[in-house]
């Protein structure tokens, strides 16, 4: 079974950070977020990446190619090039195919591109910026289980302002809004049948969640996995600061290796 990772959009909310790298590669405690993801897969026995590039994907072609060298401290010997590493990381026994489907590609389009590198009947599919500390086998059973095309994870989005109940301008009180009372949305970490290919096209304006998804979901054919545990998506500077934060405070929730 692959996974697919969209890493080829603009990542125009996240302003500076993104002037010179992809959003995907922006860093959460020294590692790129895209890093971090791979792990989350990995821990679950799921090795084979499929990464779907666009916008500064030489960059993440660099990282890979580059692995070793960006990831281990060495020894290079100049007369001969050798070089020694030293092996502080765990050697990570990844199988990564770096794909480019565009610069404005819409998300369909560049999941059509990639048909033909992944397995015949059932793939995985998530976003270049979301984390959780889900259970992707869990993930797998559940769609197995129902038989329908496609499953995405529901989750609570993160609840980034305090809620204020008011009467006549006057505050009665002021609470933090707990995650649980925020609807469901879909935070990546999908599985899907070859089937749902079918609905996609390589035209740059083939749409993923617009069309497809609404197609099958019209159908029927549209599951489910509600995550009770935690998920957060790096979207803006302040979500880059906060998972930094949680990182650095052995916090992270998604650090499930």
């Amino acid at each position: 079974m692959k996974v697919i990772i969209l890493a080829g959009g603009w990542g125009t909310r996240l302003g500076r950070l993104t002037d010179y790298i992809p959003k995907p590669m922006v860093k959460i405690g020294g590692k790129p977020i895209l890093w971090h993801i791979l792990k989350i897969y990995s821990y679950y026995g799921y090795t084979d990446f499929v990464i779907c590039l666009g916008v500064k994907g030489e960059i993440i072609k660099d990282y890979f190619y580059n692995f070793e060298l960006k990831n281990n401290n060495f020894t290079i010997d100049l007369s001969d090039k050798s070089i020694i590493f030293h092996n502080e990381n765990k050697k990570e026994n990844w199988r990564v195919t770096l794909i480019d489907t565009g610069l404005n590609n819409l998300k369909g389009s560049r999941i059509k591109q990639v048909e033909k590198y992944l397995d015949p009947e059932i793939n995985m599919l998530t976003y270049g910026d979301g984390i959780a500390d889900i259970n992707i086998k869990e993930l797998v059973a559940f769609h197995k289980k129902h038989g329908k095309i496609m499953t995405i994870t529901g989750v609570h989005a993160p609840a980034r302002f305090g809620e204020i109940v008011e009467k006549n301008s006057q505050v009665l009180s002021y609470m933090e809004k707990p995650q649980t009372s925020v609807g469901l949305i879909n935070g990546g970490f999908m599985v899907f049948n070859n089937s749902f290919l079918d609905l996609l096209s390589i035209d740059e304006k083939c749409d993923f969640e617009k069309g497809p998804l609404e197609q099958i979901a019209e159908k029927g054919e549209l599951m489910v996995y509600k995550h009770k545990g935690i998920w957060e998506c790096m979207d803006h500077e302040r979500d880059v600061d906060y998972l930094n934060y949680l990182w650095y405070s052995n916090k992270a929730f998604w650090k499930i290796w």
